[in-house]
Parts: C-alpha cells; sequence; structure tokens
C-alpha cells in the first residue's frame, strides 16, 4: 500500500461529484449498480452497529434508497463507494462520506465490508479522501463508537486528533452510544 498516495481527481460528466482514484482504488459516485453488494454488506450486524444511521435488519429497499438520495443534486452528504477493481478486488468494498458543515468544515464518515477488513482500505480511503479534500475543507471532524478502536487508529493514523467524548444514537441498537470525536486540520 502506498502510505502517501497522490489522488488524481476528475469530475464525472454524469454529477458534480468528483472521481478519486490513485494506484489500487477509486472513490465514486454510487451507482445503481452497487445496490446488491450495499444491501448485502450493509446488512451485515456488524456494519450496522458501527453506524449510526443503518438499521437492522435492513429494509428491503433500503440500500436503492441510500443511493437515490445519494446522487440526488440537492443531497445533503457526498458518498462515494469505495471501489477497489484496480487492483482486481471487488468494485465496491464500502463506502466512505463528506458531509458539509459550515465554516468550512466536514464530517467524515466510512466503513468497509467486513470481508475486507484488516487490507488497509479503509485506511487507504480515509487518506485518499483527505489528500483530495474535495470539499477544500479547513477542518474535517469524525466519530467513532467507543466500542470500535480500529476505526479510531485509522483515524489518528490520518492526522486526526482526539477532542472529545460524547454519545451519538444508532439506529440499529436503537439508543445512544458513547463516542470518541476528532478533527483533522487541513492545511
Amino acid at each position: 500500500m502506498n502510505a502517501n498516495p497522490k489522488p488524481s481527481v476528475a469530475s464525472t460528466p454524469s454529477s458534480p461529484q468528483l472521481v478519486i482514484r490513485s494506484e489500487r482504488m477509486v472513490l465514486r459516485p454510487l451507482s445503481e449498480e452497487d445496490g446488491a453488494l450495499l444491501s448485502e454488506f450493509s446488512a451485515d450486524q456488524r456494519v450496522a452497529f458501527g453506524s449510526r444511521s443503518i438499521p437492522h435488519p435492513l429494509p428491503d429497499g433500503a440500500a436503492l434508497a441510500f443511493i437515490k438520495a445519494a446522487s440526488a443534486p440537492d443531497r445533503e452528504e457526498d458518498v462515494w463507494a469505495i471501489d477497489g477493481s484496480l487492483s482486481g478486488s471487488a468494485n465496491f468494498l464500502g463506502v466512505i462520506s463528506l458531509k458539509a458543515l459550515d465554516r468550512s468544515q466536514s464530517q467524515i464518515g466510512y466503513w468497509v465490508a467486513p470481508k475486507f477488513w484488516h487490507s488497509g482500505i479503509a485506511s487507504e480511503a480515509v487518506g485518499l479522501l483527505l489528500a483530495s479534500n474535495p470539499h477544500a475543507n479547513r477542518t474535517i471532524f469524525a466519530e467513532v463508537f467507543q466500542d470500535n478502536p480500529v476505526s479510531a487508529w485509522i483515524l489518528t493514523q490520518a492526522g486526526f486528533e482526539y477532542i472529545n467524548d460524547a454519545e451519538a444514537f444508532s439506529v440499529a441498537r436503537n439508543h445512544p452510544v458513547p463516542t470518541w470525536t476528532y478533527l483533522r486540520r487541513m492545511g
């Protein structure tokens, strides 16, 4: 894995959202073709329990509704498929997103399908998105559930600094879960 990916960024003709490439992966807008794998992977309890917003069990049609919302011109966040086909892997490994906040800030979120865990995919996707900085942010925030130390490690390795404890409601768990909050100054 390239420790310092040098992304190439190009806009797609069908969407103002960017396509971001490294030697090993592409971060690209979600498409309807991702629906089956998105549904399969996000229905996994381990993925749902690591997220604030993925319900468990996953309702029928939820993946396609998510893709439609992520593709809408008035979307609230940019969501990319993590595509590993450049390196001979699957064309859908998980998702990574940036939700725009105010004052040149965004919040990053990501998940990778469990069968690709511990392969460097999440670390590379986070590094690639940060290197391209598609929202031209000054600051990027992140939060992870405290029972997910691997995601916390990924963030600290990407230059995020711990700022505080908090809690966030998890739809899948149906209760608030303690979180660690991080920030990364871009610059």
